[in-house]
């Protein structure tokens, strides 16, 4: 599963590693609504701030920021400074804003050579990250393809997306520049799956940015980010992801580390084993496993905790779960590693099994 992964060249974005075999990192970006200023509407400064801490809390690595116009450099420049991640800038159409943003503090910079201006444009952007020392990630998206690419109707998208990447990757690399991070993004999940698996091929050894983009709010696009990147990751393609949501960003963190830890990847938070109800069920199992799920959302270690209905989805079918409870009628048994702990009456289950939790993380 690791073979995609860790043959690819590693670049630093801050102090986050991506590629050559690091963890698979987890990014999102900020939404704060832009703020009035004697130029015209410029980044917010508090609100880009309170957001990145959030998403820091929540678990993110990386943040982005879009910076839509010159005025808004000096608010970017102070967002860098006080950030407690590393900040990449999202630029379209100016490759001036990408030089000022690499100048300003960037940790790396995000563009897309076919918008960002002419070749020409876009070299001076390659100069300049390469002055400060930061990569570029080369962002392609379906919906932005050069007309060179776009109207090879005999074409796959995912063929135009990995031709288009390709050729720019090979610019870069023709300008002694090879910090790159690429990503080709639809909100189609199997053309992003058949995109990233051609890009793994032509370039394997170039870092993926993965994403469904577009993918819809928080059900939807859990859903198609989860299947997406869900398979791309298990074949050990990717190095980096953002879950696009239409959502607080906060929200796109919990869903990409939930993705990761389904993956076998990573994870950095409890995970609760919960059986569906059936008739055989004696409790109200809904009520019960939510107000476990709410109160492990207090947890930040890895534990893994079972809560099921009754006695034939229990401790033998949850016996990896370091600690669980099997219900029964007007009671549950704790158990840990299989073994029954204690049988406690049906009200006192989830104080019982929290009591059981604390005794557990004291000891590791």
């Amino acid at each position: 599963m690791e073979a995609a992964r860790t043959q690819t060249h590693q670049v630093k974005v801050g102090d986050v590693a991506i590629g050559g075999g690091a963890p698979v990192a987890v990014q999102s970006m900020t939404n704060a609504a832009m703020v009035p200023s004697d130029h015209g509407p410029v980044l917010d400064l508090a609100g880009n701030l309170k957001q990145i801490e959030l998403l820091a809390d929540a678990g993110c690595e990386i943040a982005r920021v879009a910076i839509p116009n010159r005025a808004s450099l000096a608010t970017f420049a102070d967002i860098c400074a006080a950030s407690p991640l590393p900040v990449v800038a999202d630029i379209h159409f100016d490759h001036l804003i990408a030089i000022g943003a690499a100048r300003a503090g960037a940790s790396k910079l995000r563009i897309n050579p076919g918008n960002i201006g002419t070749l020409a444009e876009v070299d001076e952007v390659i100069e300049v990250a390469g002055e400060c020392g930061i990569p570029i990630r080369i962002g392609v998206n379906a919906g932005s393809l050069d007309s060179k690419w776009r109207d090879k109707s005999d074409w796959t998208l995912a063929e135009r997306l990995c031709a288009s990447v390709t050729e720019y990757v090979e610019h870069f690399n023709q300008r002694s520049f090879h910090d790159i991070v690429i990503s080709a993004k639809a909100h189609d999940v199997l053309a992003t799956i058949e995109t990233y698996r051609l890009l793994s091929k032509e370039l394997p050894t170039t870092p993926l940015h993965l994403g469904v983009t577009e993918a819809g709010t928080i059900r939807q696009g859990t859903v198609k980010s989860s299947v997406g990147l869900g398979v791309l990751l298990c074949e050990g393609i990717g190095d980096t992801f953002r879950v696009s949501l239409t959502a607080p960003p906060e929200e796109e963190i919990a869903v990409a580390w939930e993705i990761l830890a389904a993956c076998g990847l990573r994870r950095r938070s409890p995970e609760l084993v919960s059986c569906p109800t059936c008739g055989r069920c004696q409790v109200d199992m809904i009520s019960l496993a939510q107000e476990v799920e709410r109160r492990l959302q207090k947890l930040k270690s890895p534990i893994k905790v079972a809560v099921m209905g009754c006695v034939v989805n229990g401790p033998g079918e949850a016996a990896d779960a370091d600690i669980g409870v099997a219900c029964g009628r007007g009671a549950g048994i704790i158990f840990a590693g299989g073994k029954q702990i204690r049988k406690v009456p049906v009200d006192q289950i989830v104080d019982a099994l929290f009591e059981e939790i604390a005794a557990l993380e004291a000891k590791r």
